[in-house]
């Protein structure tokens, strides 16, 4: 599948319109639902490709944020055969591990996060340091979908590298 057909099959699949309140708490006219992407095998192979493509060799390990990442940073895994780690909202309360991270993760590790779709880039940049807080040498962040209201700014603000397979004009969408 050429880059053109996933931008068209990505959109195909996961574009909804009408009034949606994002993550960032902005106010939208239309919603990517990562969902509607991500559990389509076909699609999420695809992106497996390309994020392959993105991690150097000098990446130890991908990361994916809960709860959008975890499929994204599977198939990523299965395709560069890296491990992976999955990165918590919050601590689980009052059972199990408490853990933030999930999976090894070793002080040093050279560490990639793959991400769905960034609008402010806020959930990227709070895994990201999550993940440097654990002692990770963390490489930055490459997401499916950059609907271009800010994400890649904050990201490189915050100090972290950015990168998107596609943006929402490679998905014919203007804002």
């Amino acid at each position: 599948m050429t880059d053109e057909q996933l931008a068209h099959a990505l959109r195909d699949a996961a574009l909804l319109e009408g009034e949606f309140t994002l993550r960032s708490g902005r106010k939208s006219r239309y919603y990517l639902d990562k969902y509607l992407f991500e559990t389509r095998p076909e699609l999420l192979r695809e992106l497996a490709r390309r994020f392959a493509e993105r991690v150097s060799e000098h990446v130890d390990r991908l990361a994916g944020a809960e709860l959008g990442g975890i499929a994204l940073a599977a198939a990523a895994a299965l395709e560069t055969n890296k491990p992976f780690v999955i990165v918590r909202n919050s601590r689980k309360a009052g059972y199990g591990t408490g853990k933030l991270i999930e999976g090894t993760l070793d002080p040093g590790d050279r560490v990639l996060l793959v991400e769905d779709v960034a609008t402010s880039g806020g959930q990227a940049i709070e895994a990201m340091k999550t993940l440097a807080d654990a002692g990770a040498a963390v490489e930055g962040v490459v997401v499916v979908i950059d609907r271009q209201e800010g994400g890649r700014e904050n990201v490189e603000q915050a100090g972290f590298a950015f990168s998107a397979l596609f943006t929402i004009r490679d998905l014919g969408i203007t804002p």
